[in-house]
């Protein structure tokens, strides 16, 4: 049987650190490096701030949901909202690219992401907002 674990945060700030350390909490049990952790660590941050910054802008009522499963050594991981989504995903992947230019955002989110983890996948969800799917094969191999 595969493990997963589901979670709904609300989406403040505060609760980014509590989501990257759940995911690679969950994650440890694939025996990862301290590279590793740090690689889906950073993935998660940069997707759940993703989805407070842009995805909530001037709301205090969203939330964030949290994914993951294990399947061999393979963790496969979804943040998803409810929030607004993005009209042009293929642009918003583009490096330096940031819907907030009016802030200091850099707009490397999803490089970042997409660096760290093996895939990455960002999509609009029917029901509104957006979903960040990531993969990674870890562990130390024998």
């Amino acid at each position: 049987m595969n493990n997963k674990i589901e979670i709904i945060l609300p989406a403040i700030s505060k609760n980014e650190a509590l989501a990257r350390s759940i995911v690679a909490s969950f994650a440890v049990e694939l025996d990862p490096t301290i590279d590793e952790l740090g690689d889906i660590k950073t993935a998660v941050s940069e997707a759940v701030t993703n989805s407070i910054v842009h995805g909530y802008p001037n709301r205090l009522d969203g939330e964030v949901e949290i994914y993951a499963e294990i399947n061999g050594q393979t963790i496969h991981i979804e943040i998803m909202d409810n929030g607004i989504g993005i009209p042009d995903i293929p642009t918003a992947l583009q490096p330096f690219y940031s819907s907030k230019t009016d802030e200091e955002r850099s707009g490397m989110g999803f490089t970042v992401m997409e660096s760290f983890m093996d895939s990455l996948k960002v999509e609009n969800r029917e029901c509104g907002g957006l979903k960040v799917t990531m993969e990674k094969s870890l562990g130390r191999k024998l």
